[in-house]
């Protein structure tokens, strides 16, 4: 499981849930408007919804891999998963590109994280 700084607990869990197709895993009270939230991804992979709660936290939100690609979200239908992908307003930066390894597109994420929406060819 890897932490993910957002700035708000639930914007996090619609933009997981509903454009990328992760599901809610928990998500609970831990008091003082804290919360432990968890989001997983179909194929694998945690995220730890985590609120920034300082100057520095609040910073880093949307520099977490400083500029480079730092979460690839694998697909076994990449069409189907970029086509509501867009529908839901996620921004790709590139169109979808064959690559040796398979079919790749670089998007943002809401806070400016970079990501590669991929499907391996052996994953077909």
């Amino acid at each position: 499981m890897t932490t993910f700084l957002v700035p708000d607990y639930d914007e996090a869990i619609a933009f997981f849930r509903d454009a990328l197709d992760f599901a809610v895993k928990e998500d609970s009270d831990l008091g003082g408007g804290k919360r432990w939230v968890v989001v997983a991804g179909e194929r694998g992979g945690k995220l730890l919804l985590a609120r920034a709660s300082n100057d520095e936290q609040t910073a880093a939100i949307g520099h977490q891999a400083g500029g480079r690609v730092g979460w690839f979200l694998q697909s076994d239908d990449f069409a189907t998963d970029h086509r509501r992908m867009a529908q839901w307003g996620v921004e790709f930066t590139e169109a979808p590109r064959e690559e040796p390894y398979g079919t790749v597109a670089v998007f943002n994420d809401p806070w400016g994280n970079r990501w590669d929406l991929i499907e391996h060819k052996d994953a077909a």
